[in-house]
């Protein structure tokens, strides 16, 4: 993820999907129980695995947003 924070990724998220939508999708307690950007930062930064999760959901969320935007080239 060149040029950017986790921070980033985590507000990102959080604004597309909201804290219960990004338990769902990636059931961590972090996200699950009191979430905030503070506490998810301080687990993700520790927790490599969970991490890769997230970033993996970031790009899906991006891939996802550009689908949505570009025109459909179906007949």
């Amino acid at each position: 993820m060149h040029g950017l924070t986790l921070e980033a990724i985590v507000t990102a998220l959080q604004t597309e999907y909201g804290w219960q939508g990004l338990g769902e999708r990636i059931p961590l307690r972090c996200f699950t129980s009191d979430p905030s950007v503070a506490s998810s930062l301080k687990f993700l930064r520790k927790t490599p695995w969970a991490r890769e999760k997230v970033e993996s959901l970031y790009l899906f969320m991006l891939r996802d947003q550009r689908r949505q935007q570009s025109p459909s080239h179906r007949p």
